[in-house]
């Protein structure tokens, strides 16, 4: 089994800063991409941003030079720094990586998901 495991949610004022990270554990042969995505209340999840292995970055418009992604491979981990939050950054965010199983390896890469952390930005 593959688990992916958010932390680091919360109330942040607007201006505010706040890190997200998620850990990646379980039978686990290789990440590829691993990125985050939110879903606010009445709209589709969207992507936030994304990382390669190599370290390629890919953000959302709406948050280019506010929100930093990073992985760490050895801890198969990704973290996104959140700065300058705004009232509509508020969402449940989700970690996402596209991972081979170890014990399905004839599946291939797949997208696994962890459970989602609130993320509230008012005053």
């Amino acid at each position: 089994q593959v688990q992916l495991v958010e932390s680091g949610g919360g109330l942040v004022q607007p201006g505010g800063s706040l890190r997200l990270s998620c850990a990646a554990s379980g039978s686990i042969l290789s990440i590829n991409t691993m990125g985050w995505y939110r879903q606010a209340p009445g709209k589709e999840r969207e992507l936030v941003a994304t990382i390669s292995t190599g370290g390629g970055t890919n953000y959302a418009d709406s948050v280019k030079g506010r929100f930093t992604i990073s992985r760490d491979g050895a801890k198969n981990t990704v973290s996104l720094q959140m700065n300058s939050v705004k009232p509509e950054d508020t969402a449940v965010y989700y970690c996402n990586g596209n991972i081979v199983n170890a014990r399905r390896m004839f599946l291939g890469s797949q997208d696994y998901w962890g459970q989602g952390t609130q993320v509230t930005v008012s005053s």
